[in-house]
């Protein structure tokens, strides 16, 4: 636009300058004009004809020249004034394409901005609900169980799992995992010691308070083991382990990393910790072995199967041998028939071939053959 600008006030000062000099030449000629008034006035005796003559010619070649000349400034200023009103146009065109664009970016931008600010605003909402939810402790543990239902429903089939399991001590597994022997039934308890842990790592608290917090977890932690070492750890009726499954990752992650007295204690009393990573390994571990097991269940019973089909083979292969000995003697026989029928046919030849004459007079009896 600033060229444009300057472009158009170029043109007006060389208009300005072309309006001058028009202006000096009309001077010009208005003096010339004026000394060949005096001159003809001065030689109009000696020859006023043909001086007005010459000056008529004069003033028809100055003006066609000036004529000309303005034309070709005229075109000139005409053509410049096209060529920058053609750049003005095109630049004023892609300047409001540029801001077009620009403010469908900005649109596009302030949506998804808003977008983004609801995701925040739903995410807040439910962090609170969350928070509320992991606040009170029966909240936390039916969270913790619902979790634990929902990873191994996604790995095992219903029939290698049952929910909320009755023991014989009269104790209640979160869930229990119905593995083939030598590991046998295997409980799963779902613990949240979430309280102390959040109190420890609270960084708000003063220093004692956080201490004070983190031996409290750990007793938590120690009191779980144990209490699943004792319920759920049952001679001739479980394995000889058990899973404490602790529902968030941040809190294995603090036992294992802070706190190896209490993996110690959970290994030296057969319970197992377990994350939902870990927990996810360990009912894939199960998944395996009971598809191992269903394999050589099919496998037995495949075998099984073969050994019946031997059994009916032999059966069928002796009852064949019998109809194929039944077949051959009945070849016999009707071979033999055969040869017995042929010739009783030849006999009955040779008796329609006898002479009347001789059929007259008493044969001697013949006693029938029965050779063959």
């Amino acid at each position: 636009m600033t060229a444009a600008i300057m472009a158009l006030a170029a043109i007006a000062i060389l208009l300005i300058a072309l309006l001058g000099q028009q202006m000096r030449l009309r001077v010009e000629l208005a003096d010339r004009l004026s000394e060949l008034r005096e001159g003809v006035e001065r030689r109009q005796a000696d020859g006023a004809a043909q001086f007005e003559q010459r000056l008529r010619g004069d003033l028809a070649r100055q003006a066609e020249e000036f004529s000309r000349g303005l034309e070709l400034l005229t075109r000139s200023v005409d053509h410049r004034l096209s060529d920058i009103s053609g750049r003005v146009e095109q630049r004023v065109s892609e300047g409001f394409a540029g801001a077009q664009q620009t403010f469908t970016a900005v649109h596009d931008r302030l949506a998804m901005v808003d977008d983004a600010r609801q995701k925040i605003a739903e995410l807040t909402t439910n962090v609170v609900s969350l928070e509320r939810l992991l606040a009170d402790r029966t909240a936390r543990g039916a969270l913790g169980e619902a979790q634990l239902h929902t990873l191994v429903a996604n790995v095992l089939p219903e029939s290698a799992y049952r929910l909320q399991h009755s023991l014989g001590n009269g104790r209640r597994a979160d869930c229990m995992l119905f593995l083939p022997p030598p590991s046998g039934p295997l409980a799963i308890d779902a613990k949240f010691p979430l309280e102390n842990y959040r109190r420890k790592v609270d960084a708000e608290l003063p220093e004692n308070e956080r201490l004070e917090a983190g031996k409290s977890f750990a007793r938590d932690v120690r009191k779980h083991i144990d209490d699943v070492a004792d319920r759920y750890i049952i001679p001739g009726e479980t394995a000889l382990g058990a899973v404490l499954f602790l529902p968030a990752e941040t809190v294995f992650a603090e036992v294992h990393g802070r706190h190896p007295e209490l993996v110690e204690r959970a290994a030296a009393k057969r319970v197992w910790l377990a994350s939902p990573t870990t927990l996810m390994a360990i009912l894939t571990t199960a998944a395996g072995v009971l598809k191992d097991v269903r394999m050589q269940q099919q496998t037995h019973a495949m075998h099984d199967h073969l050994r019946k089909l031997a059994r009916e083979f032999e059966r069928f292969q002796t009852r064949m041998q019998a109809l194929a000995n039944h077949m051959d003697r009945a070849q016999r026989d009707v071979t033999e028939i055969h040869a017995t029928a042929e010739k009783i046919a030849g006999r009955f030849q040779t008796i329609d071939a006898l002479e009347p004459a001789r059929s007259a007079e008493p044969a001697e009896p013949v006693e029938p053959s029965y050779a063959g």
